[in-house]
């Protein structure tokens, strides 16, 4: 189960590193698509501020699940514990997403899914060692 969770692990993290790219690299055409937002709001100096720094958070968190995939693979100390970490962050966020604006729904599943997986995976490994 622990490989189950280490790709599902994986997956969230190019998720995120996609996420990433669509806040933060080409928010302003392709990204601001992805989230429905209009060109004018797009344009907005502030709404550009806070979907670039998002888009950091979101890679940041890719970037540890990916280093705790790495780590939990090749059985070094703290893999685990990163990759609990990291996809709980990303569960924690969708959640969040989805209570604040139940409009999100569908983002908050496409963001917590992998994640969720990925933690199931964790718990079950966990509970059969």
């Amino acid at each position: 189960m622990l490989t189950a969770a280490a790709v599902f692990a994986a997956l969230a993290g190019l998720l995120h590193v996609y996420i990433w790219a669509m806040e933060s690299l080409v928010f302003t055409s392709r990204g601001r698509k992805v989230f429905g937002l209009s060109a004018e709001q797009a344009a907005d100096e502030r709404v550009r501020e806070l979907f670039y720094n998002q888009g950091f958070y979101n890679l940041f968190l890719a970037v540890g699940a990916l280093v705790g995939v790495v780590l939990v693979l090749t059985d070094c100390a703290g893999g685990r514990a990163l990759v609990w970490f990291t996809t709980g962050s990303m569960l924690g966020a969708a959640l969040v997403l989805v209570t604040h604006n139940p409009k999100m729904l569908r983002g908050g599943v496409v963001q917590g899914t992998l994640p969720l997986l990925a933690l199931a995976g964790l718990a079950v490994d966990a509970l059969t060692r």
